[in-house]
């Protein structure tokens, strides 16, 4: 009987083990192929004049892309997903900034989630056979991440700068003018919850090569409110304090999900520019997700960068010219030198092209009356002006 009984067990245990190695390599696909999807697909066309200019173009550079998220291998180009470093050389991309994200609460929206909803990343590290650290610890998803980008980075022919410094980002300008297939990438993240309260966790994010990081995603956490959260409130004694430790390591803020309240704080107590990592503005789109006109004015006027989404919430119908009907709006209301891209690829969100498609992009730009040297300013030169200057020496 006790035999019997330990073959039973062997057989359930064995069987529960063919499951979950099915789920893990099937899984995991199909859910960055349902959750990334593109409005049309490559490869695209585009006028003579709008390709001349783009070809034209020495850097561009996009604020958001969540691929780390994803068990996809960014060294090889996939058929699923937005980006990866073999499109990034295709469209010419020279600084991709790469987010983590360490939480999603089931049924997220724009309006109001609780920290306590079940949580979706919980279950993708799960079915990515992620390590179990990762199941339990936001700290340790961000970590893990980071060493995602630093590995796949040193797997791609030295032609892959993980940028963390001024000096990198140098370099990787300077090797772009003999071999334009060496891109680039920096860390972010989506959330100061995956500090978990701790300050020193900052630090040792730093050490990990994370660059940017924005107080909350979409709830509110120890650093204070959410733009999608219960409380909307500004920062936290905890959030004054990261902010003030961010100012002294040289890492960005991004206030992509920030609350209002906590716009407000970041820019009286931030000594340096801040960004906008991905977002649409209320003048073309008028919600919770979206910057308002003084928001926008403010943070230009610190010398900070606004990077404009492309999924439908965060811009107008149809997407591309949504795109540049928000990016029109922020010229005509404060200037073209905080626009940039913010994209949110791979960030579960429809985008109307993949990173391949940017010439897209420059055609409606042409066609909406932006001259080359606001194209230029917009696809890439503001954001490696405002890397060059804020970036940690």
């Amino acid at each position: 009987m006790v035999v019997k009984r330990r073959k039973l067990l062997y057989g359930i245990i064995s069987a529960l083990a063919i499951i979950y190695a099915a789920s893990v390599y099937i899984v995991p696909r199909k859910l960055d192929k349902n959750h990334n999807k593109i409005q049309q697909l490559p490869p695209y066309s585009v006028s003579d004049e709008a390709l001349a200019l783009y070809n034209s173009l020495e850097f561009i550079s996009d604020l958001h892309c969540d691929a780390l998220l994803w068990s996809r291998n960014l060294t090889i180009k996939n058929s699923v997903g937005q980006v990866d470093f073999p499109r990034m050389q295709e469209a010419n991309v020279a600084l991709q900034a790469f987010t983590i994200v360490t939480k999603s609460p089931k049924g997220q929206n724009f309006s109001e989630n609780t920290a306590e909803a079940f949580d979706n990343i919980t279950l993708l590290n799960f079915v990515q056979a992620r390590p179990i650290s990762n199941w339990f610890s936001l700290f340790e998803r961000a970590v893990y991440q980071s060493k995602k980008l630093h590995k796949q980075a040193s797997k791609f022919n030295n032609e892959f700068i993980v940028v963390k410094n001024a000096e990198d980002l140098i370099r990787l300008i300077s090797l772009r003018k003999n071999n334009p297939k060496v891109v680039g990438g920096f860390l972010g993240i989506e959330g100061g919850h995956c500090l978990e309260g701790k300050i020193e966790n900052l630090d040792k994010l730093f050490k990990e090569g994370v660059r940017m990081l924005g107080p909350t995603h979409f709830f509110d956490n120890e650093l204070g409110g959410s733009a999608h959260g219960v409380s909307k409130k500004g920062l936290t004694s905890f959030g004054y304090d990261v902010i003030s430790r961010m100012n002294e390591l040289g890492m960005i803020i991004d206030l992509a999900h920030a609350s209002p309240q906590i716009i407000d704080d970041v820019l009286l107590q931030s000594k340096k520019p801040v960004l906008v990592s991905h977002t649409g503005v209320r003048g073309t789109l008028d919600n919770s997700r979206n910057l308002s006109d003084k928001h926008v004015r403010e943070i230009d006027a610190k010398g900070g960068l606004i990077g404009v989404a492309y999924f439908k919430g965060a811009v107008t119908t149809p997407l591309i010219k949504g795109i540049v009907d928000a990016m029109k709006h922020i010229k005509d209301i404060s200037s073209v030198d905080c626009i940039a891209l913010g994209s949110d690829f791979d960030g579960s969100a429809t985008t109307p092209f993949d990173i391949t498609g940017l010439p897209l992009l420059v055609e409606e730009l042409i066609h909406q009356g932006f001259s080359e040297e606001e194209i230029r300013a917009i696809m890439g030169e503001n954001v490696k002006r405002f890397m060059l200057k804020n970036l940690s020496q």
